[in-house]
């Protein structure tokens, strides 16, 4: 499995958030560039970005700060705010390997069909499910769809990538949700990168362990627990090779 070690944006900063929750912030660097130095020199090769003001507004605002991440060598996955092919264009323009779009996803199969058509394996679509359900627009709304029904759905349009992110999880250390990354993983033929939860070295083991049986579990996504000093990205590294 690739390890992404993650860079969430927030007025220019380093931030994370507990399940999304806005008024749940910690800020770890004023920073960004420096932190995703950090991690390059640790053994990271991809960095998953996501501006969380772009996700909040719908418009990306931290543009200028993924481009110096991009020139540092890192491989980008970006998401947040990209709701129009003029943002998606940008992204890419900056130097972002892979844009992640999640809330327009939710909402038109078509204009993921269009960019796939247009971008291949650039694409990825972000699932973000709470209890089962998509969440959109930075996890405010939450809607009808379940998340296994827009897997399936993505899945046929040829997007070759899905990060699953379980909300309930994310930012809490507790281990991620293995059963609904299972689930995930018994339902798509792409690649499937997993969010939310992890909190230790076992917990990566898991998720490495899951990939074991024939499905196509290609990452894992990793914030708090490099920033709370829970473990090392090399541990990580370690147990997902």
């Amino acid at each position: 499995m690739t390890v992404y070690p993650a860079i969430d944006l927030r007025s220019g900063r380093c931030v994370r958030l507990t399940q999304g929750r806005a008024d749940q912030e910690t800020r770890y660097s004023d920073d960004p560039v420096a932190v995703a130095a950090g991690f390059q020199r640790e053994g990271a090769v991809w960095i998953h970005v996501v501006d969380l003001d772009g996700a909040f507004s719908g418009e990306p605002a931290n543009l200028p700060i993924v481009g110096r991440i991009a020139a540092l060598g890192l491989r980008v996955q970006f998401g947040g705010g990209l709701r129009s092919l003029e943002s998606v264009e940008r992204a890419l323009g900056a130097g972002v390997s892979r844009v992640v779009l999640g809330t327009r996803a939710a909402r038109s199969d078509g204009f993921i069909a269009e960019l796939v058509a247009s971008h291949g394996e650039r694409i990825a679509v972000g699932i973000d499910a709470k209890d089962g359900r998509v969440a959109v627009r930075g996890w405010v709304d939450t809607t009808e769809t379940s998340a296994l029904e827009l897997a399936r759905r993505m899945d046929s349009l040829g997007v070759s990538t899905l990060i699953h992110t379980d909300i309930g999880t994310d930012g809490t250390l507790s281990g991620p949700n293995l059963k609904a990354q299972e689930a995930m993983l018994g339902t798509v033929s792409c690649r499937l990168i997993a969010s939310g939860g992890i909190g230790s070295r076992d917990d990566v083991a898991a998720l490495a362990r899951l990939s074991l049986r024939g499905s196509l579990l290609e990452g894992v996504i990793v914030g708090k627990a490099l920033y709370e000093g829970r473990v090392g990205l090399a541990e990580l590294l370690a147990a997902a090779g």
